[in-house]
């Protein structure tokens, strides 16, 4: 069969204005990246009333095969347009880490595909570029204010905000800078995050307008002074010239599927580092457009879906109708204990067990958080039926609705049986907010909340280091603030080994830290890093442009 990069290029895509135009844009609010691609003003739509009813897509925790999350997102939206609904997808840009590390893109796959491909997987319209301009630019004004006589009294031992660029590169996690003399700026410690993990990226897609950005920006600590008092971007007079950066970034952007159902693809923060959602300015956009809005959250629902439910939709006043929860057969196998290379051979025994993973993620979908939740399957041709009869019966069992779908190789017409079965169970749907744990709780105790309840652990252990920064902000007046715990996305617990349902583990948080800007205090589990490293046989490898000036090797 051919690559998704094949496909992608085979395909006849529409002009960008009729998209645009079918989605109910008007003329003068669409600004052209191409013939393919553009920006929409999402400033005229403000006052429209929120009519679409919002499916979040997530999934079982993700296995090193991959689930296809997106690739279902897709194949959603373009079966519910091939039943006649008025959809819309709401989706998170690709980074450049991915792209030439380990993951790939995020474009979907097969013939579940937002297009152009190459254009959206590469520099697209230049949002995370303007994200990482705007967050150097906050670093150079701290180092040049420390240099220009510090009349804040910043304490160079205590700048607090990092560097950000789009690669992996954990050469840069930890750095020192400014030496080579006085006319170089003060020599201290400082490091780079990836884009993806910035808190400029973070304030960037829960703004719901650009003055609501430019407020968002201007909180950011970025500094301590001598005295301990936090010094902010504001403080720096910053946040004007941060917001002018990111103006014409803040508006989403218009793309297509393959089967031309309209996807606003915007912001791109990840779920096992930052809060892993699209931005709130594309959401409600879709949510005005159409009657039904498609989303996804990043890596499995302990992350993503959690993330998207206590942080995004806490501060914006969202809920999702219906939850679609994405597992594969072989994905199953691998939390059963399968390695990598065997999940095509028929193993009922590890598929039994594997099972517990997805049904704790269905436990805390309908009795944490209240909602519907569907199970999707992601079905492969090598898939046994009577290993999907298995996953079908345990389903039943428990009360679980289930759809297959085959929309990598079939496209919407592959996912009609799940866009009817999701249409259904949104329309009757009554949920309402239902989040983790209450705003009043301190810090230490919504994170021991959301270990119970949705990691299943049976105690935390905060280090000095972690209760020292959690103290501190309590202090600071920030323990209103919902927690964004950074773990591995590879099993609900901070240890990536532990696979299936894990109970009764011990999670430890090492460290915390602040995004004002953001409005939530990120807790660092077990090993997680905010500056990945290439593997040692990186994407960027195979990936080449020909005499013709063709993309090769991007997947």
């Amino acid at each position: 069969m051919a690559s998704d990069l094949e496909i992608a290029r085979a395909a006849k895509l529409l002009p960008i204005e009729d998209i645009a135009r079918d989605a109910g844009f008007e003329p003068q609010t669409v600004s052209p990246y191409g013939r393919y691609i553009a920006k929409i003003d999402p400033r005229p739509y403000a006052e429209l009333p929120q009519r679409a009813r919002l499916v979040l897509v997530t999934a079982i925790n993700p296995t090193p095969a991959g689930e296809g999350k997106t690739t279902m997102s897709i194949a959603l939206a373009d079966g519910m347009r091939l039943l006649g609904k008025r959809v819309m997808l709401a989706l998170r840009e690709p980074s450049l880490g991915p792209v030439f590390g380990m993951k790939g893109g995020a474009t979907g796959g097969g013939y579940s595909q937002v297009v152009p491909m190459e254009s959206i997987n590469l520099h697209f319209t230049g949002d995370l570029h303007a994200i990482t301009a705007a967050n150097n630019l906050l670093c150079a004004m701290i180092d040049n204010h420390i240099h220009q006589g510090n009349a804040l009294g910043i304490d160079p031992r205590r700048v607090c905000f990092r560097h950000c660029l789009d690669v992996n590169d954990r050469q840069l996690r930890h750095i020192v800078q400014g030496i080579g003399g006085v006319q170089n700026g003060v020599p201290r410690e400082d490091g780079f995050d990836i884009t993806a993990a910035s808190e400029v990226m973070a304030a960037f897609c829960l703004a719901s307008d650009l003055s609501d950005l430019k407020a968002r920006l201007g909180r950011m600590v970025a500094a301590h002074t001598y005295q301990g008092k936090p010094v902010t971007a504001s403080d720096l007079g910053a946040a004007g010239a941060m917001t002018a950066l990111l103006r014409d970034a803040f508006s989403p952007n218009l793309v297509q599927t393959l089967g031309h159902t309209p996807c606003l693809m915007h912001g791109g923060p990840f779920a096992n580092i930052a809060h892993g959602c699209n931005s709130v300015a594309a959401t409600r956009l879709a949510l005005k457009m159409a009657d039904f809005a498609v989303t996804e959250a990043g890596f499995g629902a302990d992350l993503g879906a959690e993330k998207f439910l206590d942080i995004k939709c806490r501060m914006n006043g969202l809920w999702p109708s219906v939850v679609v929860l994405v597992a594969t057969l072989r994905a199953l196998k691998h939390h059963g204990g399968v390695p990598k290379g065997e999940y095509g051979a028929p193993n009922a025994a590890a598929l039994e067990k594997g099972m517990a993973n997805l049904l704790r993620h269905v436990q805390n979908i309908t009795e944490v958080w209240r909602t519907p939740v569907v199970v999707a399957l992601n079905r492969f041709d090598s898939d046994a039926p009577e290993e999907l009869r298995l996953v079908s019966e345990a389903l039943s069992a428990h009360g679980v609705a289930l759809a297959c779908c085959t929309g990598w190789a079939d496209g919407g017409q592959g996912a009609t049986e799940l866009a009817e079965l999701v249409c259904e169970v949104a329309q009757r749907s009554t949920a309402q907010p239902s989040y983790t744990y209450p705003d009043d709780a301190s810090l230490t105790e919504k994170l021991e909340i959301l270990a119970r309840r949705v990691y299943h652990a049976g105690a935390v252990s905060f280090t000095q280091q972690a209760r020292k920064d959690l103290a501190q902000l309590e202090a600071e007046g920030y323990g209103a603030c919902p927690v964004c715990v950074a773990k591995t996305q590879y099993s609900m617990s901070d240890d990536a080994s532990l696979l299936g349902a894990p109970e009764g583990y011990t999670l430890t948080i090492r460290s915390a830290r602040l995004s004002a800007g953001a409005g939530f205090v990120v807790a660092f589990a077990g090993s997680i890093i905010a500056m990945p490293g290439l593997p040692k046989a990186p994407a960027a490898l195979g990936i080449d442009v020909t005499p013709e000036g063709e993309i090769v090797g991007l997947f």
